[in-house]
């Protein structure tokens, strides 16, 4: 999902309470390419560090959800190698498109594009070792059900890491929108998962991880 630089703009549509999810479509993925892909945003959302620190092996599936327009993806797939695949993970069929298109046009023959659905990532069980969900839970309905579906996605020890937005954070969606990291683990450990917050410092963002109890 994008990093909601635009959504303050949206303030309006969005009323609720804290913690609600943000609404947002991004229908137009090219619309959004220039934007998500800005090199600017490497200052704030590190993403090499975030990759590093997810401790991907080469040969392992990785599930990258709300991917948006791939801004992750090339860093996933160099950590997973040839023998390794990514599944990129969007709700919008023109992300899909976008994310299959450039994984073809930057030779990623280890990404593959997925149509996931609001409420569930439309992942097999137990067939993945990583997800990657970075600027994107605050947008998901039912969290809860949501990770429990992630859970099930998730081999023996796999795990799960959320980066979202501080409330402190200058990017962002608005305020009442966002999650606090103790929310998400609250919502993690709900759904079955063992969930603590990851030692990694980004700039605007927490990060969790989340693993199966033993």
């Amino acid at each position: 999902m994008p990093p909601d630089h635009a959504h303050s703009k949206h303030h309006a549509h969005h009323e609720g309470h804290r913690h609600d999810p943000l609404v947002h479509r991004f229908e137009h993925a090219k619309d959004w390419a220039q934007e998500l892909d800005d090199p600017a945003r490497d200052a704030w959302q590190k993403p090499a560090a975030v990759v590093d620190a997810m401790q991907i092996a080469p040969g392992m599936t990785v599930a990258d959800v709300g991917a948006g327009t791939g801004y992750f993806e090339p860093y996933l797939a160099r950590a997973v190698t040839a023998t390794g695949q990514v599944m990129a993970v969007d709700v919008e069929p023109d992300m899909v498109r976008y994310l299959t298109e450039r994984a073809q046009r930057e030779q990623l023959s280890n990404v593959r594009a997925v149509l996931g659905q609001t409420d569930d990532p439309k992942l097999a069980a137990g067939s993945v070792d990583r997800v990657l969900i970075v600027d994107t839970w605050h947008h998901i309905p039912e969290r809860v059900s949501y990770a429990q579906k992630l859970r099930a996605a998730l081999r023996p020890g796999g795990r799960i890491y959320i980066v979202d937005f501080t409330g402190e954070a200058a990017h962002g969606p608005p305020p009442e929108h966002r999650v606090s990291p103790q929310s998400a683990l609250d919502e993690l450990t709900r759904a079955g998962l063992r969930a603590e917050q990851s030692k990694l410092e980004l700039p605007e963002q927490y990060v969790i991880v989340a693993t199966l109890p033993e």
